[in-house]
């Protein structure tokens, strides 16, 4: 396993060793041991989620206010552009994003701390995206900034509108968000 600092130091992007031939491949996508060797980062994952998407589908910028939830993140099928938005306002990054391109070619994973605001857009025909989270989802301290504010100046690798929930589509601005001190 390489890990790698994003940008954003505390953003990690997980490159797994993957051994394969002509008949497929097998990797480790998760070992505790290795994990806490490599990162340093003394985290027990809670809960594991799954989410399908097709083309043009934006979720995020997702987080919780209290319970914040720590997220491994991987895709199995496709590709996405993904996203985490330091909203540490004690934070030398604060504001701050980074974006990396996650598919099931590649295989990278990317760490995305407490403390951050999370989204993607689904850049293949469907992408399956798994979310390791360090605590439960909590939907009553569930939050969301609009994906395309401003002042964040995110640079989405799309030319086009994208598919929105309603939650996505009534985001907070980033400056009447909630965030993290």
């Amino acid at each position: 396993m390489k890990v790698t600092p994003s940008a954003i130091a505390d953003v990690l992007v997980i490159e797994p060793d993957v051994f394969g031939d002509d008949r497929g491949f097998f990797f480790e996508s998760f070992n505790q041991k290795k994990w806490l060797e490599q990162t340093g980062l003394a985290r027990t994952f809670v809960q594991d989620n799954h989410s399908r998407s097709v083309k043009g589908v934006l979720r995020g910028l997702h987080y919780q206010i209290q319970q914040p939830q720590g997220k491994l993140v991987r895709v199995v099928l496709g590709e996405v552009y993904d996203v985490a938005v330091d909203i540490r306002q004690s934070s030398a990054t604060f504001g701050q994003w980074v974006g990396v391109h996650l598919s099931q070619e590649n295989k990278k994973q990317l760490w995305v701390p407490e403390g951050f605001a999370h989204g993607f857009v689904v850049l293949s025909d469907v992408a399956e995206f798994l979310y390791r989270t360090t605590d439960y989802w909590a939907p009553q301290h569930e939050r969301c900034i609009t994906w395309n504010d401003p002042e964040l100046g995110i640079k989405w690798p799309i030319e086009y509108h994208p598919q929105l929930s309603d939650k996505d589509s009534k985001g907070a601005s980033f400056k009447d968000a909630d965030l993290f001190m």
